[in-house]
């Protein structure tokens, strides 16, 4: 059994109060507000609201102040929260093809209706650090386009669509509802919407680390990104008393279409296969490595060898929740004496019962 540690509830809270002075850092420095991280701080709070599955760009930016910008903790935090949320009911599907766009690009045709709008984007910058930035110095006015883009920018894949070369997208035959992960425990086999939800959620770096395996022959994969757009969308609700759907605001999102080696039959002609990545706000390394991870979990039902990790199903989607990881390994510094005491037993008799052998094989030597 464990031993009582006298004094536990009160280094608790001594711990906790001292968290809190950490949290706060030198009190001679200004506190950061909400609004500063919300505004200053966004690719952050994304991030958070994506794998915390909460929109909310106010309680991210609060959970990343609460957690010192720890974005799992933060999650974490997030995703507790969430819990105590009441539902009224389900939005229709998001249109993305009638974003707003804010930032659209695409790798595999040069020309595309409505161009190239590169956006605010890292790619082309040089990687310097900007030290005027630690003079807290305003950057110059971005300039304003002569002409106003689109309202909306038809998707690049629907020129590939039109000539049929990469496979339908269409809707599910039946109108049930896809499962809800996060009300519902995670089943196998997982439906393709299954995987895609546990994918939005799962964390960034580990979805990274297995897009970038496919890329280095762990996976049958050779991508290109068929496209990346990142703008706003209107969320949709379809109130029964009313009949039809009325808007409840717009969100931004990031979409990411990613085209695929081919597939094809003897009775069906070659395509392109597809993989789909999307996240709350401006996360595209997000989207783009749900999108390679996405495509090789389809190995099997494409008919391809499953032989990689990025391939196998249960191995991704039980691995992939940072809130789940980091509590599993974490766990381990918490107490474990009565284990590991069992261990310190074990390991002594075995290791009297090995000198007792040597002893033995010894004085038979002797004789």
């Amino acid at each position: 059994m464990y031993v009582a540690v006298k004094g536990g509830e009160r280094a608790i809270a001594n711990a906790h109060a001292w968290l809190a002075e950490e949290r706060r850092g030198d009190p001679g420095v200004p506190e950061l507000s909400i609004a500063q991280i919300r505004e200053q701080q966004r690719l952050a709070v994304d991030r958070v609201m994506t794998e915390g599955s909460l929109y909310d760009p106010d309680l991210a930016a609060l959970a990343l102040k609460q957690a010192r910008g720890d974005q799992v903790e933060a999650i974490f935090l997030l995703r507790a929260y969430r819990t105590t949320l009441a539902r009224f009911g389900a939005s229709l599907p998001l249109e993305t093809g009638r974003m707003t766009v804010r930032r659209r690009v695409s790798a595999i045709f040069k020309d595309v209706p409505g161009g190239q709008v590169l956006g605010p984007t890292f790619d082309y910058t040089h990687r310097l650090l900007d030290f005027t930035l630690a003079a807290n110095g305003e950057p110059p006015a971005a300039p304003v386009a002569e002409a106003p883009l689109a309202d909306t920018l038809p998707p690049v894949i629907d020129v590939l669509n039109r000539e049929r070369l990469i496979e339908a997208e269409a809707a599910p035959a039946d109108e049930t509802p896809p499962a809800d992960l996060t009300r519902e425990p995670l089943r196998f086999p997982a439906s393709r919407a299954m995987r895609l939800q546990n994918l939005a959620r799962g964390d960034e770096g580990f979805l990274l680390a297995l897009g970038y395996s496919t890329q280095r022959g762990y996976g049958r994969n050779h991508p290109f990104a068929g496209e990346i757009r990142f703008g706003e969308v209107t969320v949709e609700l379809e109130a029964p008393e009313l009949g039809f759907a009325v808007e409840l605001g717009d969100i931004e999102l990031t979409e990411c279409q990613m085209v695929n080696q081919f597939a094809g039959s003897k009775t069906e002609p070659p395509q392109f296969t597809r993989g789909y990545g999307t996240s709350f706000g401006h996360g595209e390394r997000k989207a783009m490595a749900m999108a390679l991870v996405d495509r090789a979990l389809r190995a099997a039902e494409l008919g391809e060898e499953v032989s990689s990790p990025a391939q196998d199903t249960e191995f991704v989607l039980y691995h992939s929740d940072n809130v789940e990881a980091q509590g599993f390994v974490q766990h381990l510094k918490l107490p474990h004496y009565v284990d590991f005491q069992s261990e310190l037993t074990v390991i002594r008799a075995m290791r009297r019962a090995a000198a007792q052998t040597a002893e033995a094989a010894l004085a038979e030597a002797a004789e």
